[in-house]
């Protein structure tokens, strides 16, 4: 778990950097698809209040099912919506791993007070109860 936390964390950093465009990232490059194609963020057409206007290209072979999409009226760029993601991902993951690092030393720790002869028992099997020393003294008869 704690491995893959810190991935979560690191590719979600990632995403911050690389919508935030910080240290020569761009979010115009195609580093996310690994130049296989030319999708974007799926916020960038379904962010709120955005409103998708699509115009069909004809003409052109090959792109018949395909159509030109423009996005007008955004209330926020789907960029800050990304960045707003990632961060929430990476506080859910250090709240888990807070949690998950509490419940190991829960079952980890160990008690001081155990007796290693009797155990937890209230009444262990060693004791002895003592008996009135006249009953030592009393003949038995068969």
């Amino acid at each position: 778990y704690a491995i893959w936390t810190a991935v979560w964390v690191t590719w979600n950093i990632f995403i911050i950097c690389f919508y935030l465009e910080v240290g020569g990232l761009s979010k115009d490059s195609e580093l996310l698809t690994f130049n296989i194609s030319r999708h974007q963020s799926w916020w960038s057409e379904n962010g709120p209040g955005c409103v998708r206007k699509e115009a069909p290209m004809s003409g052109i072979k090959g792109l018949d099912n395909h159509s030109y999409i423009s996005v007008i009226g955004c209330a926020l760029e789907y960029r800050y919506i990304e960045v707003m993601h990632s961060s929430f991902q990476i506080l859910i993951a250090l709240v888990g791993f807070v949690y998950a690092c509490y419940v190991v030393s829960v079952f980890t720790e160990e008690e001081d007070s155990f007796d290693f002869i009797g155990g937890f028992d209230p009444f262990p099997l060693y004791h002895v109860n003592e008996k009135p020393t006249n009953l030592l003294f009393k003949q038995t008869y068969l």
